[in-house]
């Protein structure tokens, strides 16, 4: 109780202060953090117009006096909004967080420029920006609480950065790529699902753009592939990656990863082939199902693996197994 009451003492005593120490008000600004802002006086880097305000923001930043440079353009916003300098003011903001490693605070700076001024010369510099920090954390930047405290790596939030720069730019140069990293993130997640959905995103939404169609439909059968090695009784996965796979040779030939998605397709149908097997043998060793559904679902499966390879490893046995189960299957009498 006594230690309650001496923190609230303290804490009357220093808002008490406050006003005789420093008669200025107390500024926060993201990414900057607190300070005091003098009233009656004019600070060295205080300028009355914004043009003037904006110039000293331009000189420290060339002198890399990023803390003046903060404090100039802020005021630079924060006075002047709706003035011509305010959206350069908030791209020196968001280079100077860049350069104190606040990448976290430099994107929301520029989502700021894009949202309040959607018409600045800089625009597409600005998205391309927030690409380079995004790329920053899909490579496994932490994120921080803030802006001080390292958290987490998230691949969750990095394809929510990457998602704010389509919708933020959906008809620029830097949007395809962005496109195509949301799908990165979410493989880097093993959501090999939304994974796929970004990747056809990006190949039906940029069709007419061949490097970012081929390199998304190659994406997609490789997500297709990674989620199949995880599915051994779910072989839809590998006919997904095969079809993926089979779309991208087909529309692309001449790329060069066709070899290798070419080796893709032959790994993927030898998975087809052995799960197919086994679950083959799943159902003729099953012992809940009765004799008919054991006879019928092996049948089933072991017919598949002579029709997806009848040279496979397998196809022999698959064939030993068919003629062993028929004699089995009674044929409905004559009429």
């Amino acid at each position: 109780m006594n230690r309650r009451f001496v923190l609230l003492f303290v804490v009357a005593a220093f808002v008490a202060l406050i006003p005789f120490r420093s008669p200025a008000p107390l500024i926060y600004t993201p990414g900057e953090g607190w300070y005091y802002e003098p009233a009656g006086e004019k600070a060295d880097w205080m300028r009355p117009r914004a043009k003037d305000q904006l110039d000293v923001a331009e000189q420290a930043y060339t002198n890399k006096n990023y803390s003046v440079t903060l404090h100039a353009a802020h005021r630079v916003v924060r006075v002047w909004p709706l003035s011509d300098y305010a959206p350069r003011a908030e791209y020196l903001i968001g280079r100077c967080l860049e350069k104190e490693g606040k990448d976290e605070a430099a994107f929301n700076a520029y989502q700021d420029i894009i949202k309040k001024y959607p018409r600045t010369d800089e625009y597409e510099d600005i998205l391309w920006r927030q690409y380079e920090i995004a790329g920053r954390f899909l490579n496994g930047e932490w994120f921080r609480i803030w802006g001080i405290i390292p958290l987490y790596p998230s691949m969750d939030e990095t394809a929510g950065l990457y998602d704010k720069i389509v919708k933020g730019g959906p008809y620029s140069d830097v949007a395809p790529h962005a496109q195509l990293q949301i799908g990165a993130a979410r493989e880097k997640q093993k959501d090999y699902d939304d994974a796929v959905k970004a990747y056809e995103t990006a190949a039906d939404r940029y069709h007419d753009q061949p490097e970012i169609a081929s390199d998304a439909l190659y994406r997609e059968g490789y997500a297709w592939q990674k989620q199949a090695a995880t599915a051994e009784y779910d072989q839809s996965t590998a006919g997904k990656s095969i079809a993926s796979y089979t779309d991208f040779v087909t529309l692309f030939p001449d790329d060069k990863r066709v070899a290798d998605a070419q080796k893709s397709m032959i790994l993927l149908k030898a998975q087809q082939v052995e799960g197919n097997f086994k679950i083959a043998q799943f159902y003729e060793n099953s012992k809940v199902l009765g004799p008919e559904q054991r006879r019928n679902g092996a049948l089933v499966y072991y017919n598949e693996v002579l029709q997806l390879d009848p040279n496979s490893t397998y196809a022999a046995q698959a064939r030993q197994r068919i003629q062993a189960l028929k004699p089995s299957v009674q044929t409905p009498p004559a009429s």
